[in-house]
């Protein structure tokens, strides 16, 4: 089994993690994972169509029309439109966003060392001022220090993303072959993203930006956009599928594994672009960053 390189990765897996608590039968029901626009049979059929005059784009196309009252409340999980580009955009800034205090303030628990620097530098700054006041004020100037290092990095990855694949989704990801991004509509709005992303070389397929809105979360339908991938997968013959991802939330990793992703492997020296790896950054910014891996069938 041969995983993507932290280079095809860097730049996807920051926001895919936190997004929806593990959902029970009875959120299940609530899901109709449907798609109004199927992919193509084969990998081959998927590649950017001969060059021609430009067509303006039509409208997204309607939802399926639901069968029965869960049908009703339910999700339709389908293909990315041109049209719903700012509607992703905002989505996964929003996700990003919501990394910053994550990073910096939850992610510290998973973190003993840096607990330790931390407690040190509060008895060193007791023993040399005497002053329990400035001991005191001491964890609130490490914390404002994560937020702001946090921040600093997370925005750098920010645009980065901004200004590759998440500019242009549909040449990114529609006409790349063995490639597709998307969305979830709940009542004519888009509410959740995710994008699989083919690689050739070792025929995996890698899980990429999957976010859901903040006001839509706890209804199954990260879930159900991870099914969407692992459906895309099978369909395509991909012998497996691999994610990255820094997610400091234990729900994040309870959802990949019950989609039946491994944990196969962590980092500690994850590199983010932005990061500059500064004294100061590497004390006040950390990253663990874990791979999984969803075997579909042996090569």
């Amino acid at each position: 089994m041969h995983c993507l390189s932290p280079k095809m990765v860097c730049e996807t897996k920051i926001v895919a993690e936190d997004h929806d608590s593990i959902s029970g039968a009875k959120k299940e029901s609530l899901l109709v994972s449907s798609s109004a626009q199927m992919w193509p049979s084969s990998r081959a059929g998927s590649g950017s169509p001969a060059a021609g005059p430009q067509l303006q784009p039509q409208p997204p196309p309607p939802s399926p029309a639901p069968d029965g009252e869960d049908q009703k409340k339910g999700v339709c999980i389908r293909e990315f439109h041109p049209s719903e580009q700012e509607a992703v955009r905002r989505i996964f800034y929003e996700g990003i966003m919501e990394r910053i205090p994550n990073t910096a303030f939850r992610g510290l628990k998973d973190q003993p060392w840096t607990q330790m620097v931390y407690g040190t530098m509060a008895v060193m700054c007791f023993v040399v001022t005497k002053s329990l006041l400035l001991t005191c004020c001491l964890p609130f100037f490490l914390m404002g220090m994560r937020y702001y290092f946090s921040r600093k990095v997370i925005l750098s990855y920010l645009e980065c993303a901004l200004n590759t694949d998440m500019s242009d989704i549909e040449q990114y990801y529609m006409k790349s072959p063995g490639s597709c991004f998307w969305v979830a509509v709940l009542n004519g709005n888009v509410v959740g993203i995710v994008a699989a992303r083919g690689n050739e070389e070792d025929n995996t397929v890698e899980l990429r930006r999957m976010s859901v809105d903040s006001k839509y979360r706890g209804k199954g339908i990260a879930k159900a956009l991870g099914r969407k991938v692992v459906e895309f997968a099978m369909v395509n013959n991909y012998s497996s599928i691999v994610l990255g991802t820094t997610a400091v939330k234990v729900a994040a990793h309870k959802l990949y594994e019950s989609l039946g992703f491994k944990h196969v492997g962590v980092a500690e020296d994850y590199t983010l672009p932005g990061m500059t790896h500064s004294i100061l950054e590497r004390m006040f910014f950390q990253l663990r960053f874990h791979r999984y891996c969803l075997q579909l069938r042996e090569e």
